[in-house]
This record gives structure tokens, C-alpha cells and sequence, in this order.
């Protein structure tokens, strides 16, 4: 039922599982050790973030409902803190929101259980693969900053709130900072190629930005080439 398969060697592979249901844990401890993996085990959120904090893992599997400290809460904690261990994360939930939610706090991966032990096992077999990947660099344009790890934006040393979508936007302007971005790469970037509603959309979240990046610094960074696109300068 464990059996690894593929051309990952387990031998000296680390493992964190926070997981609060018990047996749950014994189960996967026993499994992957019999694989050869080295195994620790955290029963709540704290835990696992100072085990997590304190030792080196080349994978963490991450239980989303945690006492204590939930397992999104966690993951945040270790991106804001630079650490940038692999995440393969389990949940109850099931729902493409709840993903969302994983992979927008810092997860590479999502599990909902109940989950085959062959797909867990090959997940964390891709993870391993993968390695701890480097902090995206956070861009700059001008004195506007943009961090698509956190998911923060600022303009100087003041914080700025945006949505999803808002920031979804501004990142895909930032990375061809100024070069005129088309309405429909814009559609394509915050919402997906299937996106069927009205492409005037984009003109209410690039308003939007405006008024939270420009405006209150009385800036004029984010423009409109009539007929082409948009256009982020510093």
C-alpha cells in the first residue's frame, strides 16, 4: 500500500506531518518510516510550527484543522519567515475555495481526505523532486513594491490593501513594467481563458488600483493606451 515507486530515493529525506488526529499519524509515520523516510510527528498548530521553525524538513505535511493554530495560519507564518519548506497540505474540506486558500497562503500542494496513500506518495515524491524553492523576488517598480509571495503590496514605507483579483492585476503590469499590457492578457492572468463575462471588468479593477496606488500619493503610475492596453510606470 506505501509502496514509493518512482526515482526518488526516500534514504535521508525528512518529513514533518502536523496532524491532530492521532491515529492518522501513527499510520502515515509507520507507512512512509517502512519506506525508508525519516518521520516526525506534531499534534497541534504551535507544535508544528516550532518543529517546523527549529529543524530542517525537506517536506512538511500540514493539516489545514489544527488546534491552537490552524494549518493555513501556519503556512503563512513560515512564508512570512522566510522559510519556504515544501507544503503538501490535508484537509477535511473539499471545494476549490479552500484550495484557493492553501495555495494563496503559501502551500505547493493540496490533499483532501480522504486521499489514497499511492496519490499522497506520489505528491510528496514531486515535492521532493522539486526541492525548497527560493523566495519570488519581490518586484519594484518606482517606489512601489509588490511581493507575490506574501501577497502584499506598498508604495515607500505605507501598506496597501488589495484584493485578489486588484493584485492578481498589478503583478501581471508590474513584471512588463513599462510596456503596454493588453485588456485580454490581463483577463487571461486574473481570471482564467474560459472567462466568458463582460471585459470591461478589467477597467473596474484597473479604477480601482488607481485609486489605492495613485491617488492617495498623487501618483499617476498606472495609465490607459487607448486601444492597446495598460501601462505601469514608475
Amino acid at each position: 500500500m506505501f509502496a514509493l515507486g518512482g526515482s526518488v530515493h526516500p534514504g535521508g529525506v525528512r518529513i514533518l506531518v502536523v496532524e491532530d488526529e492521532r491515529r492518522l499519524a501513527e499510520l502515515l509515520k509507520d507507512g512512509l518510516t517502512r519506506e525508508g523516510f525519516a518521520v516526525d510527528l506534531a499534534h497541534d498548530g504551535h507544535e508544528g510550527l516550532w518543529m517546523a521553525t527549529e529543524q530542517p524538513y525537506d517536506v512538511i505535511v500540514l493539516d489545514v484543522m489544527l488546534p491552537g493554530l490552524h494549518g493555513y495560519a501556519l503556512c503563512a507564518k513560515l512564508r512570512e519567515a522566510g522559510n519556504w519548506t515544501p507544503i503538501l497540505m490535508l484537509t477535511a474540506k473539499d471545494g476549490e475555495y479552500d484550495e484557493a486558500e492553501a495555495l494563496d497562503t503559501g502551500a505547493d500542494d493540496y490533499l483532501s481526505k480522504p486521499f489514497s496513500y499511492v496519490v499522497l506518495l506520489a505528491r510528496l515524491r514531486a515535492l521532493v523532486r522539486r526541492g525548497t524553492r527560493e523566495r519570488p523576488a519581490v518586484l519594484a517598480v518606482g517606489d512601489l513594491r509588490i511581493d507575490p509571495a506574501g501577497l502584499r503590496c506598498s508604495r515607500g514605507d505605507v501598506q496597501i490593501a488589495l484584493t485578489p483579483k486588484e493584485f492578481a492585476i498589478l503583478h501581471c503590469l508590474a513584471r512588463r513594467a513599462g510596456e503596454v499590457v493588453a485588456k485580454s492578457e490581463l483577463l487571461a492572468r486574473a481570471w482564467d481563458f474560459a472567462f466568458d463575462g463582460d471585459s470591461n471588468v478589467v477597467e473596474v479593477y484597473i479604477s480601482a488600483l488607481r485609486r489605492k496606488i495613485d491617488k492617495p500619493f498623487g501618483r499617476a503610475t498606472l495609465t490607459t493606451v487607448r486601444g492597446a492596453g495598460y501601462r505601469l510606470e514608475g
